[in-house]
């Protein structure tokens, strides 16, 4: 189910919109892939108490243990957007203004969500 989202220019990066949408959901853990292993977003998470499963990058000097089972979790949110992708209208971003375009995302997610 598609919590929260927020649209960005193309040439945003993702992690910086983490904290955001963070704000104030507490979920138990949050599974996410390496972009996010920004020490911000971990340090946010531990003063929240929700477990950080995000792998830690090569080049960290301190590598964090990682929870496989929890980690494959994730492969849920990468077929939700393989299956919203499918929707044409989204794929290709028809529409001009974003407050169009984030209509419809929801109203996609609805309805994966509802079948």
């Amino acid at each position: 189910m598609l919590a929260r989202f927020r649209l960005t220019g193309g040439q945003a990066g993702d992690s910086p919109e983490a904290l955001p949408l963070l704000d104030d959901l507490i979920p138990a853990s949050l599974a996410a892939d390496k972009a996010y292993a920004s020490n911000a977003i971990l340090q946010h998470l531990e003063s929240t108490g929700i477990q950080a499963v995000i792998p830690s990058r090569a080049n960290r000097l301190d590598q964090r243990p990682l929870d496989e089972h929890l980690y494959a979790s994730r492969n849920l949110v990468e077929h939700f957007f393989c299956r919203i992708k499918q929707f044409r209208r989204i794929a290709t971003r028809y529409d001009k203004l974003s407050e169009r375009f984030s209509s419809f995302v929801a109203l996609a997610a609805a309805f994966i969500w509802i079948c």
